[in-house]
């Protein structure tokens, strides 16, 4: 019984720490997505990108070409770790093998894989910007403008998030289904829930889209972080109509959930006052 008590604070313990790493990755990356491509113009910084130099001149660059080779191999690695823990020979071997912690394996060499592209990410400096916002009044509005849109994007990123079980997501609730001994939690969802799950990868494309791409200065170095994400994100996305059916069914049923509960406190408030 020790021995059993003593391997379930182990996995709850490895389960926490990844929790508290992928949650500061994260912290991270809105700051490397967002808060880096829009400081620069709110201050009224201009070192993403040199204007002056030409096109011609800054592609064959050997500082530009090899920043963006870089940059390139970096999102190789990301997406080949995230591609390749998800593909279902590699996911089944390693479910034999880790077992509930197989999902926090996941999120945790997805969340190393973030951390090694933000901290060797070479931007290009020394080449022009594809577009870039510094005429008055629009230099000062726009970027707190897509300041405000990238804000409510990454709010609506979380909420889903959270309401997409964000602790199966995290791999905590396998370790505590593990650690009560009730197996497997996506077991005990619908056949309807564990389809739309197994397609549902990036629940929040559109969102991540809008970030990636709504920027008032567009380098070449994040060109190519935006196409790259993007294309992974589209050939990820696989919802269909069943899918989409389900999803619907259950807004709807959750909306009226919700209308019954409101219209039902406002008719306990209203008997208050009768009685009073």
């Amino acid at each position: 019984m020790a021995s059993v008590t003593a391997r379930g604070w182990a996995l709850c313990s490895v389960s926490l720490l990844n929790f508290a790493f992928v949650f500061i990755s994260g912290a991270d990356f809105i700051r490397f997505i967002s808060f880096r491509a829009i400081y620069h113009n709110i201050t009224g910084e201009t070192t993403l990108c040199q204007d002056s130099i030409p096109w011609s001149v800054a592609l064959q660059d050997r500082s530009v070409l090899g920043s963006l080779l870089v940059d390139l191999g970096l999102l190789a690695l990301f997406t080949t770790q995230h591609s390749l823990l998800a593909w279902a020979p590699v996911k089944q071997a390693l479910q034999s093998v880790l077992g509930a912690l197989n999902r926090t394996v996941y999120c945790f060499t997805t969340a190393l894989a973030l951390q090694i592209l933000m901290r060797y990410w070479q931007p290009v400096t020394d080449a022009p910007c594809l577009w870039s916002v510094r005429h008055a009044p629009w230099s000062i509005w726009f970027p707190l403008l897509c300041f405000t849109l990238h804000f409510l994007c990454w709010a609506i990123i979380c909420s889903i998030l959270m309401i997409f079980d964000y602790p199966e997501l995290m791999g905590i609730k396998q370790v505590y289904y593990e650690c009560l001994g009730l197996g497997d939690p996506m077991s005990h969802k619908s056949p309807r829930a564990q389809r739309l799950l197994s397609h549902l990868r990036h629940p929040v494309c559109l969102e991540l889209g809008v970030v990636l791409w709504l920027l008032p200065c567009l380098s070449l170095d994040r060109l190519l972080l935006a196409g790259t994400l993007s294309t992974y994100l589209a050939l990820a996305h696989s919802l269909d109509k069943q899918d989409l059916a389900y999803l619907c069914v259950q807004f709807n049923s959750k909306m009226q959930l919700l209308t019954e509960q409101h219209l039902g406190g406002a008719d306990a408030t209203d008997g208050n006052h009768k009685e009073k």
